[in-house]
């Protein structure tokens, strides 16, 4: 009961903000013949966009945990900053498992199989996120921090830039490719250009936006050439952008997104899982003739060694004639994504077995269908 001279309530006006809800259709089920496996391209429209919020729960959260993880990567030792991101992981343990843990129990065990230790593996995810919020705090702090940092395959990478046309890096989800892995090309002498969304970081809201995730893209930054920030609204100057790059034999970093464009796909993973990959990094190495290579930065030792794993080239077996009627070449461009896709999803794989609790975001186990309208998939760590 609300007593009359109370007055309304501010907060029952107050219109929650709803995340930007997009329509996804079936554009293909493309057979890669010498896989035997088919790869289902989407199209996706945006039909109700979300109301962008000035500030959210969220960022406090996300406020208070900078600051706290600032002080701790400047005043105590290294030894203690992954029991600290343990224990932080702890406080809001409960809520995680009641809202989250079903849906991760049901994707891992696709992927991994029925014997995967659910439970251990969810915890392990919460704390790795703090660690990625360390890691951060790390590179803003005065202190100098040096992980012993090892790239592996860079050598394929610097042989396909001898040829001159570019590469494309394809980036995976893991909580220390967003600064570790740039750093780890950076250091190797790799100047890259990184393929963005605007909101990029922990928040979508103003608030966060200018405040929250800025510290991150200046971080980052200082281990890119370039960032080629994707907005919807102007997709064409962006592709433009990226074709200029690999044409100069530049380098350019995709993490794997699928709701930044207007298509990805879905291929088959582990088990009987499913797994959704954009669908732009292969569209840009069919098309543009660009090398392809697969890239996941792994957290071996918390805080004192990572491992940056960037796969030999993904060369797809040619199994159609070059010259085709007009019609033919788009589907032909097709397959030849898509057997890019499977090849990267091969390497993804091979990585998730190794740390599946550092992997940032799981598919489903079932497949989407082109009925439903739905928020996006995925999440920006790039």
């Amino acid at each position: 009961m609300r007593l009359p001279w109370l007055g309304n309530s501010r907060r029952a006006k107050r219109q929650p903000s709803s995340a930007s809800v997009y329509h996804t259709e079936i554009i293909a089920d493309v057979l890669v013949p010498e896989r035997g496996e088919t790869v289902r391209f989407f199209s996706r429209k945006l039909v109700r966009p979300g109301k962008l919020r000035r500030f959210s729960n969220k960022d406090l959260r996300e406020s208070l945990l900078s600051c706290l993880y600032l002080g701790v990567a400047a005043v105590l030792p290294v030894t203690s900053w992954a029991p600290i991101c343990d224990w932080v992981s702890t406080l809001r343990r409960k809520r995680h498992f009641r809202k989250e843990f079903a849906r991760y129990d049901v994707a891992i065990k696709a992927v991994l199989g029925d014997g995967a230790d659910t439970q251990s593996l969810f915890r392990g995810h919460l704390a790795a996120a703090h660690r990625r919020r360390l890691m951060l705090a790390a590179h803003l702090v005065p202190r100098r921090w040096s992980p012993a940092i090892r790239l592996e395959g860079v050598d394929g990478l610097r042989e396909a830039l001898r040829r001159g046309r570019g590469a494309i890096v394809w980036c995976d989800q893991f909580i220390a490719q967003t600064v570790m892995g740039k750093r780890a090309l950076f250091e190797a002498g790799i100047e890259a250009h990184q393929v963005s969304v605007n909101f990029h970081g922990f928040s979508e809201t103003k608030f966060g936006l200018h405040v929250i995730n800025r510290p991150l893209v200046k971080v980052e930054n200082r281990f890119l050439k370039s960032r080629i920030v994707f907005e919807r609204a102007d997709a064409y100057q962006v592709t433009a952008r990226i074709q200029k790059t690999l044409k100069e034999n530049g380098v350019v970093l995709m993490t794997n997104t699928v709701h930044a464009g207007s298509t990805f796909t879905e291929a088959a993973m582990g088990e009987h899982g499913w797994t959704h990959l954009a669908s732009a990094p292969a569209n840009f190495a069919a098309r543009a003739g660009a090398a392809l290579f697969a890239m996941s930065t792994l957290e071996t030792v918390p805080f004192r060694e990572y491992r940056a794993i960037v796969s030999p080239e993904l060369k797809p077996v040619a199994s159609q004639p070059a010259t085709l009627p007009a019609k033919d070449v788009v589907a032909k461009n097709l397959v030849l994504q898509a057997a890019y896709i499977l090849l990267k999803r091969d390497r993804l794989l091979e990585a998730v077995k190794l740390h599946p609790e550092q992997m940032m975001a799981w598919s489903g186990a079932h497949r989407l269908t082109g009925r439903q309208d739905q928020p996006a998939i995925g999440s920006d760590v790039g």
